[in-house]
């Protein structure tokens, strides 16, 4: 005879099973949930009424305007990463940079930081950045895993700086607004191009023949028409980023409607390049048709999933699992980051939000945990996930559009100090809290506890009444 308290864990296990066989995700989430639902059923912990929510929770989902904006997001990545955006930023900034050191790896990084904003996508900046810049770097003499291993890092930053769509996705999961979510990714974007500018710039004066500056045959002639080159690929690009985010920050519109107003400036800008066309148009709407039918079926199989586990008792469970660590909030982050960041190497992004944030939110809002710093801090962690040898997807990607002359072990090793760097930031956005909390709004600083309203009472002395009349 099961009992209350032994499901779930089963449940987890049974979820555990399902993924290593390699069944899909969300429907190893629905066929988990839906076969414990009808075993507590049978087992009396709840009734058939209760998986009658599951209708209302699905309707909910699909009827989310806040998750509206994951397609005109992802729709205006897909438009920008085929109308020769990246092109050009990436040529007029590497001629930039080229006379000094390490210049093509400072250009890379700078333009996945300007791609990152506005596409979202990790594979537009990894494919687009690896086709242009890999071969120069190659046929210059960079070292193939400082090479490597910068296109791909650099492509990873999309994860942490808006529009990101796993901001999105955490912001839906923990509760938060989308806003919060972006301002408070504001600090950590900026110290992660920072960390890995000063990495290059370490490389260079230490091992500068591992990056060595373009010849003077290779740069194109210094003046204007350089500057020309690299502003009209970059003010475009600023313009959209300003229109995409400043509204949100503003007030000025929803993130929906600021997806919406992105995906419209991305068409534009295809159409000031002479890329647009219907083919164009076509590949990103179904580009965009996949992410977004990805995202709602693993959504629909988490909520089966977790309205079942809750039936259980099983945020109890987690619940009393994590908040009794040893070491109260820094014991729980060290667990959770450290769950995240194995747990990353094997489930997606998505897949991560969708499935363990909902578990751990709760404990963190008990533990008096900031959920907006918290999500942040997980967003920097599961960024990782694309650069984890052997399965980041960054590398996947990187490995499909490479020279065969380009070895897997340089790609692999390659990423290993990246991704370093990457949980170096999320060590000192633990370290440093106010990374995350000095952009958000600040309100008035009144605790509204505090507050004690006082309204004095009508004067009802003898000589101030009013005469009645009869």
């Amino acid at each position: 005879m099961l009992s209350l308290e032994i499901m779930p864990p089963l449940m987890f296990g049974g979820l555990v099973v399902f993924l290593l066989m390699g069944f899909p995700v969300a429907f190893s989430l629905s066929a988990v949930g839906l076969f414990f639902g009808f075993l507590s059923i049978e087992m009396g912990f709840f009734t058939t009424a209760y998986l009658g929510n599951l209708p209302l929770r699905v309707f909910g989902i699909l009827s989310n305007d806040l998750l509206l904006s994951i397609p005109f997001f992802t729709l205006m990545g897909a438009i920008l990463e085929r109308c020769g955006l990246a092109e050009d930023l990436l040529e007029g900034t590497g001629q930039l940079f080229g006379k000094i050191p390490g210049g093509l790896a400072y250009a890379v990084i700078l333009v996945g930081a300007v791609l990152g904003a506005i596409t979202g996508t990790v594979a537009a900046s990894v494919i687009a950045m690896g086709m242009i810049s890999l071969p120069i770097m190659m046929r210059y003499g960079y070292d193939m895993r400082i090479a490597t291993g910068v296109i791909a890092a650099s492509g990873t930053i999309t994860q942490v700086i808006p529009p990101s769509l796993v901001l999105i996705v955490l912001g839906d999961q923990l509760g938060k607004s989308v806003g919060d979510m972006y301002a408070g990714a504001i600090g950590p974007s900026f110290l992660q191009v920072l960390l890995f500018v000063l990495f290059i710039a370490g490389v260079s004066i230490f091992a500068p023949h591992k990056v060595p500056p373009l010849p003077p045959e290779a740069l194109a002639p210094r003046g204007w028409s350089l500057w020309w080159r690299v502003l009209k690929g970059m003010v475009p690009s600023i313009v959209l980023i300003f229109l995409v985010l400043g509204t949100i920050f503003l007030g000025l519109a929803t993130p929906t409607e600021a997806g919406a107003m992105g995906a419209v400036g991305a068409v534009a800008l295809a159409v000031m390049n002479g890329r647009y066309s219907w083919k164009l148009m076509r590949e990103a709407m179904a580009n965009t048709m996949r992410i977004t039918s990805m995202v709602i079926f693993i959504l629909i199989g988490a909520t089966v999933f977790s309205l079942v586990f809750q039936g259980v008792d099983g945020s109890h469970w987690i619940e009393h699992l994590l908040s009794h660590l040893p070491g109260g909030q820094t014991g729980f982050l060290v667990f959770v980051n450290v769950f995240v960041f194995f747990l990353a190497f094997f489930l997606d992004f998505f897949e991560i939000a969708f499935i363990i944030i909902p578990l751990l939110a709760p404990v963190a809002a008990k533990l008096d945990i900031d959920l907006v710093w918290f999500g942040v801090l997980l967003c920097i962690n599961m960024q990782t996930s694309f650069m984890h040898p052997p399965f980041g997807f960054a590398l996947f990607y990187l490995r499909g559009i490479a020279p065969k002359e380009v070895l897997s072990k340089d790609i692999y090793w390659g990423a290993i100090p990246w991704v370093g760097l990457q949980l170096l930031l999320v060590a000192i956005v633990i370290l440093w809290p106010e990374s995350v909390t000095y952009w958000l709004d600040r309100g008035t600083g009144v605790d509204p506890s505090t507050v004690r309203i006082e309204v004095p009472m009508p004067d009802t002395s003898e000589e101030n009444e009013v005469p009645v009349f009869r």
